[in-house]
């Protein structure tokens, strides 16, 4: 049993688990409970279909026969209209993109964006991702944000006044705010694991309670990972509340 892959659409989260050829997906719904305990961690190989084709190569989560190049990925992409976005993450990080326009509000919420704004549009994607980097380098704003700094911001809220102010020098088209479920009262703990029950997932972020902490897993961090069913034994990190 490996976990192969994962969905990050917001109204379905989960995560893809082969097992002997088969793949079937693990809801990653709010009060979901899971017992799994992570093993080595390999090549996720491929699917098609619902069928996994394995892989026994080193490198994770995918070698270098299973790994898609992004200008490839997105190739098919390039002549559809795309938006142009600015994405506000907790507190201050600052970031624009690109997508096509009928994705736009799926796609911010595949980031975990906080705030959003649409504020142009392009013929096709190769013109969209030039004003991305133009845009990135006049407003000093990043065309990437990293788990580990969205993972930082979960229980913090945006400096409206930064946010505002970037937006003044755009005209903007709309305006997003997502709304926070995940009720956290301190920053999660990092870490890699698969046992505790569903707080939620925000972008690729999951988030789940475990013996009196919460934690923050990166849901690309478990592909490749081979499981066994029950809960982990291994000694975790505790944030302060955890000891009370």
């Amino acid at each position: 049993m490996q976990v192969v892959g994962y969905d990050s659409r917001p109204d379905e989260p989960a995560l893809l688990i082969a097992v002997a050829g088969d793949v079937r997906r693990e809801a990653l719904a709010p009060g979901t409970k899971l017992t799994y305990t992570l093993g080595e961690r390999h090549c996720a190989g491929t699917i098609d279909g619902e069928t996994h084709i394995a892989c026994d190569r080193e490198r994770a989560p995918y070698c270098e026969l299973h790994t898609v190049p992004w200008a490839v990925a997105n190739n098919r992409d390039s002549d559809d209209e795309h938006a142009i976005y600015l994405a506000a993450f907790a507190p201050r990080v600052f970031k624009v993109g690109v997508t096509r326009s009928e994705r736009l509000d799926t796609r911010l919420r595949e980031q975990g964006a906080d705030r959003a704004a649409h504020v142009e549009i392009a013929p096709d994607g190769r013109i969209a991702r030039k004003r991305e980097t133009a845009i990135a380098d006049d407003h000093g704003v990043t065309e990437r944000v990293r788990v580990p700094t969205k993972i930082r911001g979960l229980a913090d809220i945006v400096d409206v006044e930064a946010w505002d102010e970037l937006l003044s020098t755009f005209e903007v088209r709309d305006e997003f705010a997502f709304e926070d479920e995940l009720d956290l009262a301190e920053r999660p703990v990092a870490e890699t694991l698969l046992t505790g029950t569903v707080r939620g997932v925000k972008g690729r972020v999951l988030v789940l309670d475990h013996a009196g902490t919460t934690y923050a897993v990166d849901l690309r961090s478990l592909v490749g990972h081979e499981l066994t069913t029950g809960a982990t034994d291994r000694t975790l990190q505790a944030s302060l509340t955890g000891f009370q």
